[in-house]
């Protein structure tokens, strides 16, 4: 009894009690807190059914996009494989012409160049020389515009949108050859009228530039032999009234003499235009 009514003894009883009380009602909430959470996971799971169909429309939509983006880059592809393919024949069929042909862009800069346009100009690559730097030694020549520079007169259409058509040059090579160009001019606007650039076409005349000196030059030929025709002709020609009117033999052979020297003088000359002729006939073959 001494022992009951000792104090610390009363003390350890309430504590125990206390903490047989706070035991019982820690369980009490644990389970009370899992009976909630059991019930919201019910409850989760017979509200899932219901939100099935926007969750599969949502999918569907995600992949009828991603569908279409598919599409969009395969169109893509498949536009960029055709420029690239006619991009390919435009420049194969540049670079199969006879013609040299520049494009040049609106500040008067090269852009694009066929192989003929480098064989004509004696440049290894024009692309981004100005209009001006590849025409500067250049003058025209006919039909208009005789000693003007091209340079200048590229520039101006290259600006002002006029075309230049079919001009005749005289140019000289980086390597300093002489050659007869055939120069056209000709802008180029976009579908809104914007400017893309403007077309030059050269053509090299020097073989036909060539032929017209030689003709020329033959017709200055035949004109100087008829005319030597003519004097020795005239000269043979009173020789001949002189002998068949004289009746002194001196006077009869130095007569025949110089009428055969003039007969040689005029095979001479004759013989020196036909080889000429000849010769010339043979360059322009070659």
């Amino acid at each position: 009894m001494k022992i009951l009514a000792n104090p610390i003894v009363i003390r350890m009883g309430l504590v125990l009690l206390a903490a047989a009380f706070a035991f019982f009602m820690g369980l009490a909430i644990i389970r009370k807190i899992r009976r909630s959470l059991v019930e919201e996971q019910t409850d989760s799971v017979e509200i899932l059914p219901q939100g099935n169909l926007p969750l599969h429309t949502y999918h569907a939509v995600i992949q009828q996009l991603k569908q279409q983006k598919h599409e969009l880059l395969t169109a893509q592809q498949a536009e960029r494989r055709r420029a690239r393919t006619s991009e390919n024949v435009s420049g194969a069929v540049l670079n199969h012409l006879s013609s040299g042909v520049l494009f040049i862009n609106p500040n008067g800069l090269v852009r694009q160049a066929n192989n003929a346009a480098r064989a004509i100009l004696g440049f290894a690559s024009p692309l981004g020389l100005n209009v001006t730097e590849i025409f500067r030694s250049a003058t025209v020549v006919s039909p208009a515009g005789v000693g003007q520079e091209i340079a200048s007169l590229a520039q101006a259409c290259v600006r002002g949108r006029s075309p230049l058509e079919r001009v005749g040059v005289e140019y000289r090579t980086p390597s300093g050859e002489e050659r007869t160009l055939e120069i056209t001019l000709t802008p180029i606007p976009a579908a809104d009228g914007e400017m893309l650039g403007t077309a030059c076409l050269v053509n090299d005349q020097t073989p036909m530039a060539q032929i017209r000196k030689q003709l020329e030059l033959r017709g200055e030929m035949s004109a100087e032999m008829a005319l030597e025709l003519r004097n020795s002709l005239a000269t043979i020609s009173g020789y001949a009234q002189q002998l068949a009117a004289s009746r002194d033999q001196e006077l009869a052979r130095q007569l025949a003499s110089d009428i055969a020297a003039e007969a040689a003088h005029l095979d001479r000359t004759i013989g020196g235009f036909l080889t000429g002729a000849q010769n010339a006939r043979a360059a322009s073959q070659v």
